[in-house]
């Protein structure tokens, strides 16, 4: 409704009253007994265009100040987490995120204003009920009356043609729909949205409880028609020994499920439900990491902070990129030489799945960098958000251990047979000159040994990949396989050598 329209009208010309009017009609209104009742009085009608309104001496609604309204009332990188790894030296497979006022004009008794006989009854004489008041003012009242009723006028002619047009046609509207054309939005199967409808059914929200009642929440995804989900090993390590394991898919469904095996060391893990009876299993694509290039695009799938199926994209940002990460409380060390991304990845994404622009998997989201620990590889418990430095384990090494994992339950470890520093030194991996607990730093017989390296010596590659540090060091070792034959390079006494080394095995973790 129109606001214009709660003003006060300008009134008509005023017309003298119809028909006889009674004689002698005291101001009481006594009649004389028997004679008929008289007849109501007229409605007197309202003053002429020209009038002003009277100026009442109380204010507000029925105060005779026309047009004028009440004012609007305005009331008015961790495992989701990182640990820094010691200094001490130990070896390659053990070192360890008011209302709208209706002014009342012309209300009865609301004095100054139109109603009463003849015409507001001022008294004074005058007829419309103005008292005492100038010519002056009155003319000045009169143009100001004047002038509002042309602001009402023009209002309503202004509110009528709005009101006129919008009632022609619905085309008069501003707003634009869309055409709806689902092709337009590019869900192709090869798009980011195609991809995730198809990989969603096979991603699952991971519940781990220990024996003590500690529990947490990462990811996992399908690994094989049998019904095996790859994930993390800090994922469910805590439901290991003697825990509850349940996995949750993206239509709901919850299964029990149980560990088959887990690797501290590379972070990866084996479940398999219990009873997979009406479970979609569908294993997801494995790619193959060694083809991944920088810059490639990334889809990341996973629960972050308990969000299930939550999906982000990114880019490779770095390859190869060494990573000792730990479960916070830096005596469960793992090595990876990572997928760096720059897709969203928070505590809870840990085991799920890292694919490529065409859905294949080419990595399993371990671990991010925090912000709030000094730029360090900080522990879980700060639960820190994605600052874009999440890290992936490749894809082909963990494809390896969970072949391991499912055939044996325990995981296989290539192994030199040395014992390096582990401080981050930038100039190489340099084996102890003393090892743990009295130990030897370079194991009789062992791989290395065999290839003539010492205590002293300081590697500086593997193959053609600079070593910097200790961590560096395992991380590339344990990309290859028991079996591997390759080319160290190390410095002694200030000179280079370099020595053919086959690499050895451990199984198990210790």
């Amino acid at each position: 409704m129109s606001t214009e329209n709660e003003g006060a009208a300008v009134p008509s010309e005023a017309k003298p009253p119809a028909g006889p009017q009674p004689d002698g009609a005291s101001a009481s209104g006594a009649r004389a007994p028997g004679a008929p009742p008289p007849a109501a009085p007229p409605v007197a009608p309202p003053p002429p265009d020209f009038a002003p309104a009277a100026a009442s001496s109380q204010g507000g609604a029925g105060s005779g100040d026309p047009g004028r309204m009440p004012p609007y009332d305005t009331g008015h990188p961790q495992q989701h987490g990182y640990g820094r790894p010691g200094d001490e030296p130990t070896t390659e497979q053990t070192a360890q995120f008011p209302p709208y006022g209706t002014a009342a004009h012309g209300a009865p008794g609301a004095g100054g204003g139109w109603g009463g006989p003849p015409y507001g009854g001022g008294g004074g004489g005058d007829p419309w009920g103005f008292t005492g008041n100038p010519a002056p003012k009155r003319r000045n009242s009169g143009l100001i009356a004047a002038v509002l009723a042309a602001a009402l006028v023009f209002g309503g002619v202004g509110g009528g043609v709005g009101f006129w047009l919008a009632g022609r046609s619905d085309d008069a509207s501003t707003t634009v729909s869309a055409p709806g054309d689902p092709g337009a939005l590019n869900r192709k199967p090869t798009s980011v949205s195609g991809i995730a409808q198809k990989a969603l059914p096979s991603v699952v929200t991971i519940e781990a409880q220990g024996a003590g009642g500690e529990g947490g929440t990462g990811t996992g995804f399908i690994y094989d028609k049998q019904g095996h989900i790859l994930t993390n090993n800090h994922v469910v390590a805590g439901a290991a020994g003697g825990g509850k394991l349940t996995a949750t898919f993206s239509n709901g469904k919850k299964y029990d499920a149980e560990v088959v095996g887990h690797a501290q060391g590379y972070d990866v893990a084996v479940i398999k439900l219990k009873n997979p009876s009406g479970a979609p299993l569908n294993p997801l694509p494995l790619g193959k990491s060694s083809q991944v290039q920088v810059g490639d695009a990334t889809i990341a799938i996973g629960a972050p902070f308990g969000l299930s199926g939550t999906v982000t994209t990114g880019i490779i940002s770095a390859k190869d990129r060494p990573v000792a990460s730990s479960d916070g409380g830096g005596a469960s060390a793992s090595y990876m030489s990572a997928l760096q991304t720059d897709a969203s990845i928070n505590p809870g994404n840990s085991g799920g799945p890292l694919m490529d622009a065409a859905g294949n998997v080419i990595g399993i989201n371990s671990a991010i960098q925090s912000a709030g620990n000094g730029g360090g590889l900080g522990g879980e418990s700060q639960q820190s958000g994605s600052i874009g430095l999440g890290f992936a384990i490749p894809i082909d090494q963990a494809k390896r251990v969970a072949q391991d994992l499912i055939k044996t339950g325990k995981p296989v470890y290539p192994q030199i047979g040395v014992q390096v520093a582990m401080r981050d030194t930038g100039n190489g991996a340099t084996i102890a000159r003393t090892g743990n607990n009295g130990s030897d730093p370079v194991s009789p017989n062992g791989p290395a040994a065999k290839a003539g390296l010492k205590p002293g010596d300081t590697i500086t590659k593997l193959d053609d990949t600079v070593i910097d540090s200790g961590p560096t060091l395992i991380s590339e070792i344990w990309q290859h396989k028991p079996g591997d034959e390759v080319t160290l390079t190390y410095k002694r006494g200030g000179k280079e050598h370099t020595t053919r080394v086959t690499l050895g095995q451990r199984t198990g973790d210790k």
